[in-house]
């Protein structure tokens, strides 16, 4: 019951963000063609408005579009005219989860076991050398970090390529640049969480009994502490998979990111609504996802409306 609650919640927040991103929109002054009112005749305008339900009513627009969307169909692009936006969508998503999924394995991995080091060594050298370093992955933008990636790593030492997408290679340094500051914030939740778990009586209980460091970490210090970590994971793996536009600027990546941007210059109507429909999807998902993943990691949680 709890979960068919989770999936009507999802869906009609779903249709708040389509709702709101389509009132948006509207409410811009003019129209995707309004420069070209000096250059087009009249009647050439009026045609294309037609062609794209623009010369409707907005609740007409409105009932259209949602009709589309329920489909799931986003409508073609109106500064593409080969394209339509699930085209651009699909050609844009595999890039930007490539090297969001790869930078959410960076992050979790490293960031995961730099919080562990740092709780286990708690106000030690090994702990302060790890939060400075947390601390300047959280300091340093990723827009400033990804162009002395550069300069280091493919200017200077001429270890890996500068930009643009084709091979792993290529896939390094965006993913690394992309995965800094998460990393650097996971290490830190992880520390804090850890250490607050390590302190509790069952884990002091377990350690007199004569369990070993290795098993008293693994069996009930990670599981535990890991909880405070999945909720941040939710919206940062949406963040990361549906691709970061300024790392794909840098990078020469072409991601959604860069559709993205290109439809804003564009005034392209349809591309960012169903970008922006697309990203918030995944987002109210994953969020689903790592709702039931709870009762997965922690059986303690129940599943229920009424549960605790």
């Amino acid at each position: 019951m709890y979960i068919v609650k989770r999936l009507l919640m999802m869906l009609l927040t779903i249709w708040v963000i389509a709702t709101l991103t389509f009132v948006i929109m509207k409410s811009i002054p003019g129209d995707p063609f309004a420069s070209d009112a000096n250059v087009l005749p009249k009647e050439v305008l009026e045609n294309i408005r037609a062609k794209y339900n623009l010369d409707e009513p907005l609740p007409v627009q409105y009932v259209l579009y949602m009709k589309n969307l329920a489909t799931l169909d986003m409508g073609p692009s109106i500064k593409s005219e080969t394209r339509s936006v699930n085209d651009i969508i699909t050609d844009g998503i595999p890039v930007s989860a490539q090297l969001g999924v790869q930078a959410l394995v960076i992050a979790l991995f490293f960031g995961l076991i730099l919080g562990i080091i740092a709780a286990l060594y708690h106000n030690r050298a090994i702990d302060f050398t790890a939060m400075m370093l947390a601390i300047i992955g959280i300091s340093v933008p990723n827009f400033i970090l990804a162009p002395l990636l550069i300069k280091y790593f493919s200017v200077q030492w001429h270890m890996l390529p500068v930009a643009s997408w084709g091979t792993w290679q290529h896939t390094i340094l965006p993913s690394f640049a992309l995965a800094a500051t998460p990393l650097a914030v996971i290490a830190r939740f992880m520390r804090s969480s850890m250490i607050d778990v390590m302190n509790q009586n069952y884990i002091k209980t377990a350690d007199a009994k004569g369990l070993s460091t290795f098993k008293l970490v693994i069996r009930h210090g990670i599981r535990n502490a890991i909880l405070p970590v999945i909720t941040f994971i939710g919206p940062l793996a949406v963040t990361l998979i549906t691709g970061t536009f300024v790392i794909e600027k840098i990078f020469a990546i072409p991601g959604l990111g860069k559709y993205f941007v290109d439809g804003i210059f564009n005034r392209d109507y349809p591309v960012i609504m169903g970008t922006t429909i697309f990203f918030s999807s995944i987002l109210v998902t994953i969020l689903f996802l790592i709702d039931i993943s709870y009762r997965l990691i922690d059986p303690r949680i129940k599943l229920t409306s009424g549960g605790n």
